[in-house]
């Protein structure tokens, strides 16, 4: 399982400078609108500080973390959901992805331009927010006449239709689809209508250098939209983050610790990511490799199985597990046995976060 984020936003806002940070890619990131056209999609190691440590302890050089998919879409304008500024094939870009990390502009600087001429972060969340929904509404109410249709003769699906009608008037009061279904019954729905208002939020508000620590009023205008929302808020200076990016590894803690950051953006930004998704990461571990595994969280051991091999799922039998800190504190898998930490999980273990686990099992 990887997780897939969209990164939306208003033109010049720092979105291409952002995504070349966090993936190490130089893509074009100049000062006008629409300079992003077609999206730049890029895979990002997740940064784990238990890696490192796993590795030594199973003498394995082969380390391979999980992975953050990103995808940069170009700036949306008003009028984006009619087309304006190549917004339909914008947002059709948007639909695949699993969250939405939307960028917003805190910081002043003459030498960019703001498409509206000046900085107002709920207006402009209002306007990319706004331009999803009416993408949403128009999708629905394509989908409304097919839905009635197909209802007459499969009574099944009256409570799509019913969600649907509900969709359409709360989207029309302007309350984003994630905000309106309630029950288990309507998120099943919702899935298969393929909403973009449905998807999570993580807003990510650009400053200046100089805000990064205590923000300054337009992030505290952020937050106060995210609060209504219940979505999250992750203080980011992306030209910072590109200043990290072009340092070798064991020279960014020094550099974080000048700026008085203990974790660079990209870190927190994922720790939010995976939290907003509800994912956490366990581990398989041995002589012939360390590997970080993404599954969500609650998830039973036969399912953690089942995101290294659908085999591993449907033949699972049991699985052996090792808390990290045990495998921290006693050096080896053997002197964890002897102290008698390892555990053998069946079909109803809830995997934890970084668990090192073994799975047993019959094809």
């Amino acid at each position: 399982m990887s997780l897939r984020c969209g990164i939306v936003g208003l033109p010049n806002v720092g979105k291409s400078t952002l995504f070349n940070a966090i993936t190490a890619q130089q893509v074009d990131a100049q000062n006008y609108p629409f300079c992003t056209i077609e999206p730049n999609v890029g895979t990002v190691a997740v940064p784990d500080p238990r890696l490192k440590p796993l590795s030594q302890i199973t003498k394995t050089k082969t380390i391979i973390p999980a992975t953050l998919e990103l995808v940069d879409i170009a700036g949306l304008v008003r009028g984006a959901s009619k087309g304006e500024g190549l917004g339909n094939q914008f947002l059709s870009h948007i639909r695949e992805v699993d969250a939405i990390i939307h960028v917003v502009r805190c910081f002043e600087d003459s030498n960019i331009t703001h498409v509206d001429g000046d900085i107002s972060p709920k207006r402009d969340i209002d306007t990319i927010e706004t331009e999803l929904m009416l993408a949403d509404l128009d999708s629905l109410e394509k989908r409304l006449e097919k839905l009635k249709k197909n209802a007459r003769a499969d009574k099944s699906l009256q409570p799509n239709v019913a969600l649907c009608e509900k969709l359409i008037e709360c989207l029309g009061d302007g309350k984003p689809a994630r905000t309106v279904v309630e029950t288990d019954e309507e998120k099943e729905i919702l899935k298969s209508f393929f909403l973009i208002s449905a998807k999570p939020v993580l807003y990510a508000v650009n400053v200046s250098e100089d805000d990064m620590g205590e923000g300054n009023q337009w992030t505290k205008e952020v937050e106060e939209v995210a609060a209504k929302e219940g979505a999250k808020v992750v203080t980011i200076c992306a030209s910072v983050e590109s200043e990290i990016a072009q340092l070798p590894e064991e020279e960014r803690p020094e550099f974080l610790e000048s700026l008085g950051l203990e974790m660079s953006g990209l870190d927190r930004l994922i720790q939010a990511g995976y939290d907003l998704l509800g994912l956490h990461t366990y581990f398989t571990a041995g002589e012939k490799e360390v590997h970080a595994w993404t599954v969500r969280k609650g998830a039973k051991a036969p399912e953690a199985a089942g995101v290294i091999h659908s085999d591993f799922e449907k033949g699972f039998i049991r699985a052996e597990v090792i808390k990290y800190e045990d495998m921290a504190k006693f050096g080896s898998e053997q002197k964890v046995k002897e102290a008698g930490k390892l555990m053998v999980e069946g079909k109803e273990y809830v995997v934890c976060d970084g668990d090192i686990m073994h799975f047993r099992f019959n094809v």
